[in-house]
């Protein structure tokens, strides 16, 4: 857990005026519980984590320090792995929800591909996609200088500048064939919360990530 849910969970139980006998009666968990994560002491898990931003009313992303937006498409509790599933999930609770949110998203991305029916699409998508995870994990493979690369064909100097040439290629081909077959699907919100129940609030969440990590490069880069 980062630093800001302590601090962001302290602020927000005061604001209320409450107790934290008050807030640990309601959770159904010990005052001295509700004490260490306030402290920073112990990191809560996703459970109570859904729990307490219903109980304030806010978003898991306002609570993890990630918005300053307190209500926000959250993160119901569809999108997160159930219990059983969490103790075999490794890294921490940022890691799980992305995790969630990448797996959710690329769901719905493949459902609308299946409802437009486009082979070529579908393919191109996948592509593209494919080749955004190889090129990630060939960096996180690459970074220890003794792991092998004899599981790659494409030399380690020339993959990156390759790879990300493709990605371009995809896109492009990707959206030619959506005007060249007017390729057109009635969206909204509305619908995408009632056709992608579990999908569409990791949706939600993973555009306003995107679009926030985006303006902050185009903020923080003059050429841009």
């Amino acid at each position: 857990m980062n630093g800001d849910f302590p601090r962001i969970l302290t602020f927000l139980r005061k604001e209320r005026g409450l107790s934290q006998k008050q807030v640990a009666n309601d959770m159904g968990i010990s005052q001295a519980l509700l004490s260490h994560y306030e402290k920073g002491i112990r990191e809560c898990g996703l459970d109570f984590l859904i729990k307490i931003s219903d109980y304030f009313e806010v978003s898991c992303d306002y609570l993890l320090g990630r918005t300053v937006q307190r209500n926000i498409a959250s993160i119901s509790p569809d999108d997160i792995p159930d219990s059983d599933e969490i103790s075999y999930l490794k890294g921490n609770m940022i890691n799980q929800i992305n995790k969630k949110l990448l797996i959710n998203t690329t769901s719905v991305i493949f459902d609308l591909l299946a409802q437009i029916g486009n082979k070529n699409l579908t393919n191109a998508v996948s592509n593209y996609l494919m080749s955004a995870e190889y090129q990630i994990f060939r960096v996180i493979y690459s970074a220890e200088s003794n792991n092998s690369q004899s599981i790659f064909s494409i030399s380690r100097s020339r993959y990156s500048n390759l790879c990300s040439a493709s990605m371009i290629l995809d896109l492009e081909i990707i959206n030619e064939l959506i005007e060249q077959n007017n390729i057109s699907i009635p969206l909204s919100p509305d619908i995408l919360s009632t056709y992608f129940e579990k999908g569409a609030s990791s949706l939600f969440n993973l555009i306003q990530f995107s679009e926030r990590n985006i303006k902050n490069i185009t903020r923080h880069t003059s050429f841009i």
